[in-house]
């Protein structure tokens, strides 16, 4: 084949190739045209026969839950605390410049707080009371302004306010705390007011069963009227060791802080529980939410209202495993019952003659077999009635009556509360507003001041002694020309004050030197 014909082959196949493609792009033009004309087709037609949307009237498939919170609402309140902490109420006593601060603060401070605590080491700054402010919740159990709440939540409250539903923004009314348990963490306030409030009503929290709906309202993060909703998760919870009256109500009803104090509502709208805490790493809800049971509600309730204002629990003075193992009754006894690990010295389980590894079977001849049995007959009972026990000893069965003590001074010491709830030796009120304590040699040598009087341990505010300018750390020698050199000098000289009196302080300022002498603070008692 000769290069011209080669040429004109290939030259045919080039055209050949070239109308192939003008062929498929002619086709696709086709197809493209055809399809856009139907588009446009559609889009040019009339959409008549399309059916409007139509908006239903509001329906409330289930309003039970709107109708529970619309009942409880108005009876459950926000409650506002303050607490003064701490006040660092010291005064530079002449001069303008930092140089008594310098030669008296640092080392000075140092000192007063290894003796007396300080607010993050840094007392005598010029910067006035610390007040700190918490929220909660409560629920109204009595038109005359009753309010249940959470003990933590006024602890050591200087001031409670209580806000209603329908106040308007910034109105408060001042509540007083009429009594405390710290065993099951409930406070009873109240509010003096002229008229009815709404009050809730409580119900049995025995008749809850697992799986029950129930709605927790209060006021998270000082948001009110905020109403969640869950079941009973579990009952019984004991989440506290040692609070042998803490058995609580679990719930994933969203609780939050400030919640504590509000109420667990069942579906007749009754409380059965005051939401007290919850389980979480964050402090927020982590859907473990713990209510105390309205059973337990009542019976503190009622003895806080009640002339004394406290709750008193019997108590025998024994101790026994909180976790209970069979195998210990049936080496001890005779396979059922409580036995004793240990009795308190002075007691009267000990002057009773019962001893560590008795086992108590019958409490009154009713036989009991789990030590909550037996705490709880026991503790129900007044200081000062007498119980019959039947206990096994070394096989035998045998009998003593024992007299019931008054179970918070009986274990005081183990409760942390040896100080706070015995009366003789409660902190007694301060006319002047001031805590003294003996000065002794080394305070004396360390303050360059003579080894005499009493020196000012902590300053209330807005007292009496903050009116005078009086700091902590000053020492009082003399009070209206009577001289001071113990706490009972103080007290016998303080109690015979009166309501509109001259006092007069013969007092060592702190961060004077004995070359520096004495000064009056004075004033009249109001």
């Amino acid at each position: 084949m000769d290069s011209r014909t080669m040429w004109l082959r290939m030259k045919a196949h080039g055209w050949a190739y070239t109308l192939s493609i003008l062929a498929t792009l002619a086709v696709g033009i086709l197809i493209g045209t055809v399809i856009s004309y139907g588009v446009k087709g559609k889009e040019g037609q009339k959409s008549g026969d399309a059916t409007p949307l139509v908006l239903p009237s509001p329906q409330q498939m289930s309003n039970a839950f709107s109708q529970i919170a619309k009942q409880l609402e108005p009876t459950v309140v926000n409650i506002n605390t303050e607490s003064v902490i701490k006040p660092n109420a010291h005064r530079r006593r002449g001069g303008q410049g930092d140089d008594d601060d310098d030669d008296n603060g640092g080392g000075m401070d140092d000192f007063f707080n290894h003796f007396f605590g300080g607010p993050n080491g840094q007392f005598g700054q010029d910067n006035g009371p610390i007040r700190e402010r918490s929220l909660g919740s409560g629920v109204i159990v009595d038109p005359k302004g009753y309010i249940v709440t959470n003990r933590h939540v006024v602890e050591k409250a200087d001031r409670v306010q209580v806000r209603f539903q329908d106040d308007p923004p910034g109105v408060q009314h001042d509540a007083r705390v009429i009594g405390t348990d710290d065993e099951t963490d409930l406070a009873v306030i109240k509010v003096d007011v002229n008229h009815p409030l709404p009050a809730a009503r409580l119900g049995n929290s025995d008749g809850m069963q697992v799986g029950d709906w129930v709605l927790a309202i209060g006021s998270p993060f000082g948001l009110s009227e905020t109403v969640t909703a869950g079941i009973v998760s579990a009952k019984g919870r004991d989440i506290v060791p040692l609070k042998q009256f803490q058995t609580f109500i679990q719930t994933d009803a969203a609780i939050n802080p400030g919640n504590s104090g509000g109420p667990l509502v069942n579906m007749s709208g009754e409380v059965i529980g005051i939401n007290t805490a919850i389980l979480s790493d964050t402090n927020a809800y982590a859907g473990v939410g713990f209510a105390l049971p309205s059973k337990t509600v009542v019976e503190v309730y009622n003895q806080l209202t009640g002339p004394e204002h406290r709750v008193a629990r019997g108590s025998i003075g024994i101790m026994f495993d909180a976790v209970e193992n069979p195998a210990i009754t049936r080496v001890y006894g005779n396979g059922t019952g409580v036995t004793i690990s240990s009795v308190v010295p002075g007691s009267p389980a000990d002057q009773a003659g019962l001893k560590e590894g008795d086992t108590i079977t019958t409490v009154d001849h009713r036989k009991v077999s789990k030590g909550a049995e037996l705490v709880d007959d026991i503790a129900s009972r007044k200081p000062g009635t007498k119980v019959e026990l039947g206990f096994v000893r070394n096989g035998r069965e045998q009998e003593a009556t024992v007299t019931v003590a008054d179970r918070q001074k009986l274990f005081a010491s183990r409760l942390g509360q040896d100080q706070e709830n015995d009366e003789s030796n409660a902190p007694k009120p301060s006319k002047l507003g001031v805590t003294v304590r003996k000065l002794t040699p080394e305070m004396a040598d360390r303050l360059d001041v003579p080894a005499k009087g009493v020196i000012v341990e902590d300053v209330k505010p807005n007292s009496f002694a903050e009116d005078i300018a009086l700091n902590r750390g000053d020492v009082i020698l003399e009070v209206n020309k009577l001289p001071v050199n113990s706490e009972d000098d103080f007290s016998r000289i303080e109690s015979g004050l009166r309501s509109g009196q001259d006092v007069v302080l013969l007092v060592w300022q702190r961060g004077s030197s004995k070359q520096d002498g004495t000064i009056f603070k004075a004033g009249t008692l109001p």
